[in-house]
């Protein structure tokens, strides 16, 4: 089982790139919080200060990359997107 860190459980905030990214992939803000409710695992990205964080939607595995703002205490959605592993 995942061990979450802190920055989980905080408010989210959508950065105006997931934006964009939801109406070119289908998906809205109701399903990306579906999503994250579902995450089964995360790790770190290779951009220094984000994280990959694995989920599901529709039987397909997707990929949605957050920044933990410590300062702010808010988890800022970059993007999200299919896995094509």
């Amino acid at each position: 089982m995942t061990e979450w860190p802190e920055w989980w459980e905080w408010e989210l905030e959508l950065c105006p790139h997931v934006g964009k990214r939801m109406a070119q992939r289908d998906f809205n803000e109701i399903d990306l919080r579906r999503m994250l409710s579902n995450a089964y695992t995360f790790y770190h990205d290779k951009e220094a200060g984000r994280f990959i964080i694995r989920s599901k939607r529709h039987g397909n595995k997707w990929e949605i990359i957050v920044e933990p703002d410590y300062e702010e205490r808010l988890l800022v959605v970059i993007t999200a997107y299919p896995d094509m592993e």
